[in-house]
């Protein structure tokens, strides 16, 4: 009995298979995998990277590109059509004023009119109806205007023959004047009292510093309590009478403009308002009239001093003359 089951136990050994023991994994290879998959990843990520990089710096040349197209085309010829157009707008409309101009330019050189102030008229009706005896009073009365001041216009008329102070403070005269134009100051101070015309002394040089005299006078007889007033009608010659002034009597730019000492003006309406807010508050406007000027208007010769120069017969002072 035990027999056979030792048999038995036998045959179930032989016949069941025997299972292969298992065997341990190798755990070197996934150690020796990790240094290689770690450079492939290190490898790719620095290739991204530097796509990246490449991707950014190509879009930000991209934009750059963009906007100097823009700048450098498009919009530049915008802003260039526009300057186009405004100087095509400007030069027609210059044109139209040129040939206007031409329209109205008197060939013929006309002498200057010196038209009577209504108040001259009534000085004349009233010495008309007083009878002639009052006649020559009236006139002396009127070139007495500067006969209390006598010694000193003619100290400094003096003073102006002599050597020129290079070297004298701003508004008095740097320059030395000849008998000439002593002679016109003397006949504009004592003989028309501060208003009248005078023959112009043959260029405008002269003329502006005979004008540069008679500044300096009427500054030490009224101070600050003047202002100078010049007409010229044209910016280069009000240029001129500005660097003419500068010159003869030490000025800088600040002494020339709506609230310094000279002013300058190309129309003669804006220097009768000018004068008579002048006279408003008190002070006292001086009027010089370059040669140039065709006629003296009438509202001008109701202010107390004003010299007009008269060009004389073929004097040419301006270049719009020659044409």
């Amino acid at each position: 009995m035990e027999r056979m089951a030792a048999d038995a136990m036998s045959d179930d050994n032989d016949l069941t298979p025997q299972e292969p023991e298992a065997q341990p994994l190798p755990t070197e290879a996934p150690a020796e995998a990790n240094p290689v998959m770690e450079l492939a990843l290190k490898d790719l990520q620095q290739r991204r990277d530097a796509l990246e990089a490449e991707i950014s710096k190509l879009s930000k040349r991209k934009q750059q590109l963009e906007s100097e197209l823009t700048t450098s085309f498009a919009g530049q010829s915008d802003a260039i059509a526009r300057r186009v157009k405004g100087f095509q707008e400007y030069l027609g409309g210059a044109l139209q004023d040129l040939v206007q101009s031409v329209e109205n330019l008197e060939l013929v050189v006309q002498p200057m009119v010196v038209k009577p102030s209504p108040l001259d008229q009534q000085a004349d009706n009233d010495r008309a109806s007083a009878g002639p005896e009052a006649a020559p009073a009236a006139a002396a009365a009127v070139a007495d205007t500067f006969r209390p001041d006598e010694d000193l216009i003619r100290a400094a008329l003096e003073r102006f023959l002599k050597q020129p102070d290079v070297y004298a403070d701003p508004w008095n005269l740097r320059r030395s004047v000849d008998a000439k134009d002593i002679a016109l100051l003397e006949d504009w101070f004592f003989n028309q009292g501060g208003r009248g015309a005078q023959p112009s002394r043959g260029t405008r040089p002269r003329n502006i510093l005979a004008s540069a005299a008679l500044i300096a006078i009427i500054g030490e007889l009224y101070g600050d309590q003047f202002q100078c007033l010049v007409l010229a009608g044209g910016p280069e010659r009000l240029g001129e009478w500005r660097r003419g002034l500068q010159d003869a009597l030490g000025l800088g730019r600040e002494d020339f403009g709506p609230s310094s000492g000279i002013v300058l003006f190309e129309r003669p309406e804006a220097l009768v308002e000018r004068a008579d807010r002048l006279e408003e508050r008190g002070e006292v406007p001086l009027i010089l009239i370059d040669a140039a000027e065709r006629s003296v208007d009438i509202p001008v010769l109701q202010f107390p001093l004003w010299l007009a120069f008269a060009a004389g017969p073929g004097e040419r002072l301006d270049d719009d003359d020659l044409l």
